[in-house]
């Protein structure tokens, strides 16, 4: 078993995903670190505070919540309430819907896991996949999650880099086996607005995706999932369009 294990997430600290990556933490792990969002932080990404303060409050022994987002979490975790002794392994999540193609991009869950990575921590990003929001397959990252973990430790992988993992809409016992996938490009088509009027006659405004089918080339992540499979993908900062680049290059000084 691993010493010590930081978790976040991006669905806040009570959130029933974070009960469920506690009980996948203490398979892993002796001491378990809670260092969470006060509240909902969905869609933030990598963000960090860097023009306000961040308040943490204690919520019980190695719990604690923070007024800000998963990668001010992930940095007052591994700089300022573990320092001492670091975690030596960051886990995220786990969220509430999946977290594929370029939601990852947005995602705050994976945001937190990529701040880890960024402090040098190994760290992975879970997702539990549902089809009805009422209906959400905890079970299936609970019983799934330790394994899973433990695969992947075991094989290891670049210090430049995180995982991200998906678990399927599908009992625990009819998910398929932990699948590498690439991150295709999801399921947005691009983003609206809602405009509204509250009680008082002012306009306020709802922003949100809009996502349909798309084809999703080979090997992704999106195809993974629809074939009952445990998804993984490795993430990077590195976001350079190599044959972008390719083509510039021909025309610009590089």
């Amino acid at each position: 078993m691993l010493d010590r294990i930081l978790i976040t997430n991006d669905d806040g600290i009570d959130a029933p995903g974070l009960e469920v990556l506690e009980r996948i933490a203490g398979e892993l792990g002796k001491e378990i670190w809670v260092v969470a969002p006060e509240h909902d932080q969905s869609g933030v990404s990598h963000a960090v505070s860097l023009h306000h303060p961040i308040r943490v409050s204690k919520r019980g022994s190695r719990r604690f919540g923070v007024t800000g987002t998963p990668g001010d979490c992930a940095v007052m975790g591994v700089c300022h309430l573990m320092a001492a002794a670091p975690p030596q392994l960051l886990l995220s999540g786990v969220n509430r819907g999946a977290n594929l193609g370029l939601e990852t991009v947005f995602s705050g869950t994976v945001g937190g896991a990529m701040t880890g990575m960024l402090l040098g921590i190994p760290s992975i990003a879970l997702s539990q996949v549902w089809t009805d929001r009422t209906q959400v397959r905890w079970e299936t990252a609970a019983e799934l999650g330790a394994g899973v973990v433990r695969q992947l430790l075991a094989i290891g992988w670049p210090a430049t880099t995180c995982l991200n993992v998906n678990f399927p809409d599908l009992p625990a016992a009819q998910a398929g086996p932990l699948t590498l996938a690439r991150q295709g490009p999801g399921l947005i088509h691009g983003m609206q607005v809602e405009n509204r009027v509250d009680p008082r006659g002012l306009t306020y405004h709802w922003i949100s995706f809009r996502r349909g089918p798309r084809d999703q080339g080979p090997q992704s992540d999106v195809d993974a999932l629809r074939a009952g499979r445990i998804a993984v993908t490795p993430l990077r900062y590195d976001r350079t369009d190599e044959e972008a680049y390719a083509r510039l290059a021909t025309l610009l000084p590089h």
